[in-house]
């Protein structure tokens, strides 16, 4: 793996002002296992304002591509200075160096309460949090020294995650380690060393002192990698996920019934091994997780006849709930509460109608289809089953495919609520609602009606209806929209002999 021009640049820079330059922590370890690293770190005895000194001046020595002309900011207590460079590259734009350092105690197992500068590298890289990230690289080419007081390269090849001295210090320093330890675990597929894990399990009550956003958005990083699923697992191992989604746990040991050959737990996990396994999008990895998180909390009965009835709409509430309180965004919570909510739907040839399939894609939107058929996948393999796809599936698509272009909302009319104000003389009015969802239901039924003239005809004929009327109409419509939810509810029931 190549050293970036920029990174060298730097580094023989601080070197021939007369002080030390070495690349740290992640960008090490990557460099060593062959990954390209996420970003570029570089500790020097330097103070700061001598680094600030040394880059305001213009490096005339160093070629363009290099950087030829750096900005340098200072902004924080921790001897960072942000250098940038006019690197093309995103990661590069930016490059830190950060002053040799110890730190003081960690009142709030986040922060040191007292930084001072350090006069070695061996003493700053004494305060970091694995062995894998406690190496640093003289120099600027893999030929160079590695100076590794903490047998980090060996952990590397034997591939180990182990913290650096005590590990107990080290998390009751900083609480994030302890996801951190997770993700790294997850992400490089390396194992936690027996005491680093039972320091894991033993601090696992400090993660309650880190915020929401930090803790999200490292269970998001192990959400992302291929082996989400073995850090689920490991987060309930090591005691920490009942301070991130404890609801899941309640499926832990909790059977199903005839259909299901896992625990609710178990089944959740392996929903989500899938959706990691086909690399699918943080939405659907979560909804898969989530999907049946409902469960234990709708169960009724023991056994091979258990029933879950509604567990779909609990667990659509709780998924709510637990993003919000991970302070995920909005728009995300929306996407994956209606996948949970939906999750459930029934479809079988010859017995839903065209329309009742416009109706279903009126109710979960067509734009939530594919991502919705993709959960559906995850919960089938979750369950044992052998195929994610099978006919049922493959039809639906079909009647998905042959009906998409036809009215599934008003927006879709050949009229609209202006019009049906200039046609009928009348002013605003929830009036004009009921009439147009009267109008959509006739056209999903019979989509030929969706003319301008036939539905000028209908309109008037139903605005001569009293409200009485209108709400009947309405309500038939209603009964009307249920068709997949009865058709579900009335197959659930058959399956598990509930009357």
């Amino acid at each position: 793996m190549k050293i970036p021009e920029e990174i060298i640049t730097i580094t023989k820079k601080l070197e021939k002002s007369g002080f030390e330059a070495f690349l740290v922590g992640g960008c090490v370890r990557d460099l060593i296992l062959n990954r390209e690293p996420k970003d570029w770190d570089i500790t020097t005895n330097a103070r700061p304002e001598e680094t600030q000194k040394i880059f305001s001046s213009p490096p005339s020595e160093t070629p363009t591509k290099g950087g030829a002309t750096f900005e340098t900011f200072y902004e924080n207590q921790f001897g960072t200075v942000g250098i940038k460079t006019s690197s093309e590259n995103p990661k590069l734009k930016i490059v830190e160096i950060t002053t040799y350092r110890i730190e003081g105690k960690y009142t709030d197992q986040r922060h040191p309460d007292e930084i001072k500068f350090a006069k070695t590298i061996e003493e700053d890289l004494s305060r970091r949090d694995f062995t894998i990230n406690a190496i640093a690289m003289s120099g600027a080419s893999l030929k160079s020294s590695l100076v590794d007081p903490f047998g980090g390269e060996n952990d590397l090849k034997n591939k180990i995650i182990r913290a650096v001295g005590d590990a107990k210090k080290r998390f009751q320093e900083d609480a994030l380690r302890l996801l951190r330890a997770v993700r790294l675990s997850v992400e490089l597929n390396f194992a936690i060393e027996k005491e680093t894990l039972s320091a894991l399990k033993e601090n696992s009550l400090l993660l309650k002192t880190v915020s929401k956003e930090r803790i999200r958005d490292e269970f998001i990083k192990i959400i992302n990698t291929p082996e989400a699923a073995l850090g689920i697992r490991l987060l309930e191992k090591t005691d920490l996920l009942r301070f991130i989604i404890p609801e899941l746990l309640e499926g832990v040991g909790n059977s199903q019934n005839k259909h299901h050959i896992y625990d609710v737990f178990e089944h959740n996990v392996l929903s989500l091994d899938y959706a990691a396994k086909k690399n699918y999008s943080l939405e659907i990895r979560l909804a898969s997780l989530l999907h049946d998180v409902g469960k234990p909390r709708t169960k009724n009965g023991e056994g091979e006849n258990a029933t879950f009835y509604a567990h779909e709409i609990v667990g659509a509430k709780m998924t709510r709930l637990i993003l919000q309180s991970l302070c995920f965004p909005v728009d995300l919570i929306e996407k994956i509460t209606h996948l949970v909510r939906y999750h459930l739907f029934y479809y079988n040839v010859g017995e839903v109608s065209e329309a009742g399939v416009r109706r279903f894609l009126a109710r979960v939107g067509i734009e939530n289809i594919d991502n919705l058929l993709k959960v559906r996948e995850a919960d089938r393999i979750g369950s044992g089953v052998p195929k994610a796809f099978p006919y049922k599936l493959r039809h639906l698509l079909y009647m998905i495919d042959k009906v998409r272009h036809d009215p599934i909302s008003p927006k879709a009319l050949k009229i609209n609520g202006t019009d049906l104000m200039d046609l009928l003389k009348i002013p605003p009015s929830p009036r004009i609602g009921m009439i147009l969802n009267a109008l959509l239901e006739e056209v999903m039924d019979d989509p030929s009606q969706n003319t301008e003239k036939h539905l000028e005809k209908r309109a008037k004929e139903l605005h001569k209806l009293s409200d009485a009327k209108l709400a009947k109409i309405m309500a038939e419509a209603k009964a009307k929209q249920a068709d997949f939810e009865k058709a579900a509810e009335d197959e659930i029931k058959k399956k598990h002999h509930v009357n």
